[in-house]
């Protein structure tokens, strides 16, 4: 008995769905997911909702896939960090066209590593490194605070709506 071999398609084609779905490991609804948290990712639709995606967005897909299951990105870090970048940028970096797409401004991005535990008192002089992590903290809990709050207020709107 022989093997047959498909033809594989040229870069340039149109993948569908199962076609993405395989090739990155990943569930079919997964993909459709991602549509609806990354607004880069528009697949092209035809009759019947079919979805076939093009070179950049299976670029922008395999860059979503290794930030979230290789580098550990949650779904909104890595949304902060594609923020402002085009599916064809990915696609130039995917092909070493171009330097990789950097963070505006991730969380933590750039800081250096601390370990051991935080000494009592800390003062930029003694230790600056430590200082910058507890602002860059600090920054990410304030932000936080404020969307919970933006949500609460908004819940109570809805309430007194109803």
């Amino acid at each position: 008995m022989t093997d047959l071999q498909l033809p594989t398609k040229a870069e340039s084609a149109f993948r569908t769905i199962s076609e993405v779905a395989e090739d990155l490991g990943v569930q079919q609804h997964v993909l459709r997911f991602w549509e609806t948290k990354f607004t880069q990712v528009k697949p092209l639709k035809r009759g019947g909702g079919r979805r076939y995606y093009r070179p950049e967005d299976v670029a922008l897909l395999k860059k979503i896939h290794t930030l979230l299951y290789a580098e550990g990105y949650t779904i909104k870090g890595v949304q902060k960090l594609l923020k402002g970048v085009s599916k064809t940028q990915v696609l130039a970096e995917q092909r070493g066209q171009q330097k990789p797409v950097q963070a505006s401004k991730a969380y933590g991005e750039s800081l250096p590593k601390v370990e051991g535990p935080l000494p009592q008192v800390i003062s930029v002089e003694e230790d600056p490194d430590h200082v910058l992590v507890l602002k860059s903290v600090l920054e990410e809990l304030l932000d936080m605070r404020r969307h919970v709050e933006t949500l609460l207020a908004q819940d109570k709107a809805n309430e007194k709506v109803a």
